[in-house]
């Protein structure tokens, strides 16, 4: 029974997120030139068609009449095009109005472009389509701050995504139950998400809700480190653009004493903080290294928090969480 049930929630998912995707159709155009060129063949024809019938002769067509039509219908269609054109320039999708492009770019002022330095994490998501840049970082942003709160899960993913859809506090709700019952995971997943040929701002409100809590919950796992008695070593991989950030986290018994220890290979030059009961360990680099903090005591307590800080990049820190359960 409660394999139908789980069955019947992760294909009800996949529906949510697949049906009523709006296809995009072209507009059709009319093109005022092209009915001009076609009347302007018509009425040569018609012309020397009443011609005929006024001579009292049959209707017939000297060598070379229609190819001199064709081509002044062609002449005339190639010049309304081009006065069309000349008065109203296609754009780029990403222009909203005409705009002067220099005749090259300077390859240092590629250089100064920021890139957020999270962003290539997205990649690691299982998700059925990508979201855009402003999305995730709001996503990402919203998961770090109540990383370490203890409300529940389901209602972590309500507060991370409400900020999107803020009268949508019932349908998130209800999306997010989904969501949490459905087998999709973040780490190494094998499942196969629902292919969409679409993007994230073409999708309908409730899919746009859907994808968004699947995202959240993925970074929420991404971000926590689990340690158990039957699970005493964590490794996690965080992609960014300058590199991958290596973690591992390990709980090791010395006797009365128990020790936390945390290694990373770092991409850049950087600091890492280790926190909780009571405690504080740091470590920094001048490059790309490899940092270890620890800490010990008696018991460890079920949270720490754990700090990674790149001030090269400029941008906010990661955080993540270790959770104990030994």
């Amino acid at each position: 029974m409660n394999s139908d049930s789980e069955s019947l929630q992760h294909q009800f998912l996949d529906l949510l997120l697949t049906d009523n995707v709006k296809n995009c159709e072209q507009p059709l155009v009319e093109c005022k030139e092209i009915d001009e060129g076609e009347n302007l063949f018509k009425e040569a024809a018609t012309s020397k068609s009443d011609q005929q019938k006024l001579r009292g002769t049959p209707q017939t067509f000297q060598l070379g009449e229609i190819p001199t039509v064709q081509e002044r219908f062609q002449a005339v269609l190639k010049r309304r095009l081009q006065i069309q054109i000349q008065d109203h320039p296609p754009l780029f999708p990403w222009e909203t109005q005409l705009t002067d492009y220099p005749d090259f770019v300077d390859e240092s002022s590629i250089a100064l472009v920021p890139t957020w330095v999270w962003m290539a994490q997205q990649s690691k998501l299982n998700l059925p389509l990508p979201l855009p840049e402003r999305v995730f970082r709001q996503l990402l942003e919203q998961c770090q701050a109540l990383l370490t709160s203890s409300v529940p899960l389901g209602a972590k993913l309500v507060q991370v995504v409400e900020s999107f859809f803020p009268t949508e506090s019932q349908t998130l709700n209800d999306i997010a139950g989904l969501v949490l019952r459905s087998t999709y995971r973040s780490v190494d997943a094998l499942e196969t998400m629902p292919n969409i040929q679409s993007e994230y701002t073409d999708l309908l409100p409730r899919q746009q809700m859907a994808l968004s809590l699947l995202a959240a919950k993925q970074l929420l796992e991404n971000l926590t480190l689990p340690l158990s008695s039957t699970n005493p070593v964590v490794e996690r991989q965080w992609l960014t653009s300058v590199g991958t950030l290596n973690i591992k986290v390990e709980c090791q018994s010395l006797g009365n004493l128990t020790k936390l220890l945390v290694q990373a290979d770092l991409p850049t030059k950087g600091i890492m903080t280790l926190q909780g009961n009571g405690t504080l360990a740091t470590s920094q680099s001048s490059s790309p290294e490899s940092l270890s903090v620890e800490l010990y005591c008696r018991q460890l307590s079920q949270t720490y928090t754990l700090e990674f800080e790149f001030p090269e990049i400029g941008e906010q820190p990661l955080l993540f969480l270790i959770s104990s359960t030994m």
